[in-house]
């Protein structure tokens, strides 16, 4: 049987999810979109870290389009002065066909800042501003995977928009089914328990 490495079931459009033992502060219980995945390297963005800034402050056009809280989320570690926005697509809506998005998977796509925020008001369920990313390089996040830093789920479209009043790092886990669900009880830091 041939050795299929630990990432090969990441894809964009799935998430990674942090292990209850993930203590990187950078990645502690968080749940992951990945928007890129190929053998160079892996790109996403953190969707349960919302910022104290508003959309309005850094992208005046965008403030008033993007999903409640209006406010930026922190994507990840990696070039925190660059912004990427995820746009949830309407219904019988597809990235081919509307003009300044790329497509991702499925409803889910990526959206060019420089395009106009009227134009594409109307196509999408709604929209998400990151600052920063996540990224891995060749090899690296096989790596962490196989240490058992992260699980990888299937993403919902919603997932995307999901608003910090809800625990997404605990509710992904918990529709995953058992035993995965389990882990959305884990304490952590099992010197706390």
């Amino acid at each position: 049987m041939e050795n299929v490495s630990a990432d090969a079931m990441v894809e964009p459009g799935t998430l990674l999810v942090a292990a209850p033992t993930m203590f990187d502060p950078n990645f502690r219980r968080t749940v992951v979109f990945v928007i890129d995945h190929r053998a160079e390297g892996t790109l996403g963005v953190v969707l349960n870290r919302p910022s104290e800034v508003g959309v309005h402050e850094v992208l005046p056009h965008w403030g008033d389009h993007v999903a409640e809280p209006r406010s930026v989320f922190v994507g990840g570690p990696v070039e925190k002065k660059t912004a990427l926005c995820l746009a949830a697509l309407r219904t019988g809506e597809t990235a081919a066909t509307v003009p300044g998005v790329i497509a991702v998977r499925g409803p889910v796509a990526l959206v060019d800042l420089d395009s106009d925020p009227d134009l594409l008001a109307t196509k999408v369920r709604g929209l998400r501003v990151f600052a920063g990313y996540a990224g891995w390089d060749a090899g690296q996040l096989a790596g962490e995977i196989e240490r058992g830093d992260w699980l990888i789920v299937p993403a919902l479209p919603g997932d995307v928009l999901a608003t910090p009043m809800r625990d997404l790092w605990g509710h992904v886990l918990r529709r995953q089914g058992l035993p995965t669900a389990l882990l959305a009880t884990h304490p952590g830091d099992l010197q706390r328990n």
